[in-house]
Order: structure tokens, then sequence, then C-alpha cells
């Protein structure tokens, strides 16, 4: 990847990461369901590329969905890691 490629990268898993944990601190109503939907509609808009997102789109799409699935698995992992499919919010 170029340089710019990994700052770009970068950048977006960090505020993306940044932003779930942030939204976990403060909003009670924020479970872990949220953020497992969320990251399935990001799955289907990833896979949705028929017109081409470019290397830009590319990059800010693959940097937000491994934010996601850290996030996810590090909260479950808090939780005992066996709470698949469970609506957790603490």
């Amino acid at each position: 990847m170029a340089e710019w490629h990994d700052e770009k990268y970068r950048e977006i898993f960090e505020g993306t990461l940044n932003g779930l944990q942030r939204r976990r601190s403060v909003d009670p109503k924020f479970a872990i369901s949220d953020a497992e939907n969320q990251l399935a509609h990001l799955y289907i808009l990833d896979g949705n590329d028929w017109l081409g997102r470019g290397e830009l789109g590319d990059i800010v799409s693959q940097a937000t969905i491994a934010a996601y699935e850290l996030f996810i698995h590090e909260w479950k992992s808090e939780l005992g890691g066996n709470n698949v499919g469970r609506d957790q919010k603490s």
C-alpha cells in the first residue's frame, strides 16, 4: 500500500473505533446488536461496488469494517466471549 493509503486507513480506522467507544460510554441504549447490525449493513455496502468506489472508497470501507469487527470482538471478550447473538448493553 502507498503511504497515503496507510495513513488514510489508520485515520478512518482510529476515528471509527474512537467514535464507537465514545458512543458506548455515553449511550446506555447502545448494544452489541446495534454495532452488529451496522456491521452487517457495512458488509452489504462493501459488496455493492458495481459502480466502483475507487481506491479511497475501498480504503474507507475496509478500515470502517475492520474497526467495527475489532470493537465487537473486544466488547464480547470483555463479557466473557460467549455472547454471540446476545444483546449486551454494558
